[in-house]
């Protein structure tokens, strides 16, 4: 409870600290740009995924005007490309001294972070696009949504197979009732690709001269550095990351989220029952492997469903997929009429099964 208690603190001195009581003289409105109008875009976190992110914006034509990572030797790929953009490595020091030169930020960094920079963005009427996913924890996650339908500003979670036709298409071709009541659900994914099931370290190496731990820490609870943490491996620590799950789960379990309106039963207020069997939890670090099975109440006119997610190599019953291949990652849909198959992480390819009964079917038109 005091870890937590900790971050709440940190993250409300970042929304409200500083710049937080700025009235938002010269910020516009998502809805008012001119089509050919480019967005005045910063950074927080320039390396890794935000260096990629980086040039994304970047080929689409917005402006990179601010650049900030903690690690001035992962960014300094982005650095180079853009000179004219001003660095920094502490995020609300660029806030404070770019607020009227920014009109939206990309938050990239490891997820313990990601919601102390959204929301002293938003708080300063700043539009925001933050990586999946999207906070380190459920109390964050309430505390941006308050704060961007408060500013009403436009926001997005970075989620490339929710982007596609291909996951979209999938999800009406549930809704349209291809394969009858969806009853049973599971999803796996060949996460962690990164160390789980260990201890801290208890060697304190010097810290590399061109990362700033510090405010690499953030909100966590301070601890030396030691290079088992990153520039990858975060996400496998409790402080940092949120395992397999929380790293993979907002991509894999995307589609049958979305399809059968498994949000609504957290929205009306039902009660979900979960329970877990894994390698084992030492509060340091997320289990080498886990299996969580979710029972989840009707909805609407959809039916109970039960989900089971699988991680660290544990897949579903091989018989299940009626011959088909099992990737490494996917979801299977079971409902009364057949199934909707979708190999890899995203949802973004899918197929309908039994394949001979479904060879000649045709996917509604979009809506």
């Amino acid at each position: 409870m005091e870890h937590r208690s900790e971050r709440r603190e940190f993250l409300r001195k970042a929304a409200w600290g500083g710049v937080g009581w700025l009235i938002l003289r010269n910020s516009r409105s998502a809805w008012s740009y001119q089509a050919n109008e480019k967005l005045n875009m910063a950074f927080v976190g320039a390396g890794g995924r935000g260096g990629g992110l980086v040039n994304e914006f970047s080929d689409l034509g917005e402006n990179v005007v601010a650049l900030c990572d903690v690690d001035e030797q992962r960014a300094a790929g982005a650095f180079k490309r853009f000179p004219e953009a001003k660095r920094y490595v502490d995020f609300r020091k660029m806030l404070e001294e770019m607020e009227k030169q920014i009109d939206a930020v990309v938050v990239a960094t490891p997820d313990h972070t990601h919601a102390c920079a959204s929301v002293m963005a938003m708080e300063l009427g700043k539009h925001v696009y933050c990586e999946k996913p999207l906070t380190w924890s459920i109390y964050e996650a309430r505390r941006m949504r308050e704060v961007a339908l408060q500013k009403k500003v436009a926001t997005q979670m970075g989620n490339q197979g929710t982007a596609s036709g291909g996951l979209r298409q999938a999800v009406e071709v549930i809704q349209a009732g291809a394969i009858g009541k969806v009853h049973e659900v599971h999803v796996w994914t060949n996460r962690p690709i990164w160390p789980q099931g260990m201890e801290r370290p208890t060697e304190t190496p010097p810290v590399p001269p061109h990362l700033h731990w510090d405010l690499w820490l953030g909100p966590a609870p301070y601890r030396p550095y030691h290079p088992a943490y990153l520039p990858f491996n975060w996400r496998g620590w409790c402080d940092f990351g949120t395992g397999a799950l929380g790293d993979m789960g907002c991509h894999t379990m995307n589609l049958p989220v979305m399809a059968l309106r498994l949000h609504q039963a957290v929205i009306e207020g039902k009660t979900i029952f979960v329970e877990a069997v894994s390698s084992g939890c030492n509060g340091e670090s997320y289990p080498k492997w886990a299996i969580v099975r979710y029972s989840l109440p009707a909805r609407g006119d959809l039916p109970p469903v039960k989900l089971v997610w699988y991680e660290g190599g544990q897949k579903p019953p091989a018989y299940l997929l009626e011959g088909q291949e099992m990737p490494s990652s996917g979801s299977l849909l079971i409902g009364e009429k057949g199934m909707l198959f979708s190999p890899g992480d995203n949802g973004s390819s899918w197929r309908l099964l039994p394949a001979e009964k479904f060879k000649d079917y045709q996917p509604p038109a979009p809506t």
